[in-house]
């Protein structure tokens, strides 16, 4: 059977320097994906690859 399936998403601000912005907005247009596709990417990407050091465990 069909099941539609629905994520939930939160609206979050967040202040960012304007070359960072730009360098996004540039790599987001090269590959045809929104700003905000490609920032939630690189966020999920950073913590998943983040080092984590045994005093933060």
């Amino acid at each position: 059977m069909f099941e539609i399936k629905k994520t939930e998403f939160v609206n979050k601000t967040f202040r960012l320097e304007k070359t960072l912005v730009e360098r996004l907005s540039k790599c987001s247009a090269e590959h045809n994906i929104s700003v905000n596709s490609l920032v939630a990417q690189c966020c999920e990407y950073a913590l998943n690859h983040m080092k984590i050091e045994e005093k933060d465990l």
